[in-house]
């Protein structure tokens, strides 16, 4: 897998452009930044579909389809929300991949849940992947943090369907 830091998000991006494959995200805590982050990369517009910011906990079911009793049931920032968040905004943008944020940047605690505490999750054809990251640092660190954690959890991903 190409890391992010070294050259991965143009990886990804010609990657999925020579498969034909496309991309969609929802983010909570990184507000678009992962977007900003792919749009960033010359020629995205062949595989970047869009994407939803989904800060409010009614957004993530009403925009990027989580169920509601799920949210009901473990909150915004647990590992299956972020899973459902990446299922469904793939399915609602139509994309191969979705490519989900969810956790609380900080300062402060969010209903019990640390600062720092960060679900991403990618979802394709065959399979979701979920990461819990523990981040140190401020706001923008813990959000920095989690666009690069996302990106390369994506790349994970499509490097495995690869095989």
């Amino acid at each position: 897998m190409q890391s992010t830091e070294s050259g991965g998000v143009e990886w990804l991006v010609g990657t999925l452009k020579a498969r034909g494959e496309t991309l969609a995200t929802a983010e909570s805590l990184t507000g678009g930044m992962v977007g900003a982050a792919l749009t960033d990369v010359p020629g995205v517009s062949a595989v970047y579909r869009g994407g939803v910011v989904v800060y409010a906990t009614d957004l993530k079911a009403t925009l990027a389809g989580v169920p509601q009793d799920l949210l009901d049931a473990v909150g915004p920032v647990h590992p299956d929300t972020a899973a459902a968040l990446a299922k469904g905004v793939r399915e609602r943008l139509t994309a191969t991949y979705g490519l989900a944020t969810t956790g609380v940047a900080g300062p402060d605690p969010q209903a019990g849940v640390e600062a720092g505490t960060v679900y991403v999750a990618a979802a394709g054809p065959s399979a979701v992947q979920v990461r819990k990251l523990q981040l140190n640092g401020d706001r923008s660190a813990v959000r920095q943090g989690s666009v690069r954690a996302a990106l390369d959890l994506l790349a994970t991903l499509v490097a495995e369907e690869l095989d």
